[in-house]
């Protein structure tokens, strides 16, 4: 892996890692999924969801902006994610 970007096993598409930091019961959590699905219909994605309770780190760095997208080690979007500035942000 180079960043955050995977090649696949076919040898031609480009996989992108991202990081979306979530907790329970949050409805803008839910929303940033489903715009990151939808933008993943476009550009490949591999999303691995981090439930910010589950680390000290996390819930201090996170508590009051999530939901949080990283790619490449930059945060991309938080709170209100939507699906034009992220898939502006992966093409």
């Amino acid at each position: 892996m180079i960043g955050g970007t995977n090649w696949d096993e076919t040898g031609g598409t480009t996989v992108k890692h991202i990081v979306l930091y979530t907790k329970k019961d949050c409805p803008l959590c839910l929303e940033a999924k489903m715009n990151l699905m939808l933008v993943g219909e476009l550009v490949p994605l591999k999303i691995e969801e981090r439930d910010i309770e589950e680390k000290d780190e996390w819930m201090e760095k996170y508590g009051m902006m999530i939901p949080v997208v990283e790619y490449d080690g930059e945060m991309i979007q938080y709170g209100r994610v939507d699906y034009p500035t992220l898939l502006g942000r992966l093409k």
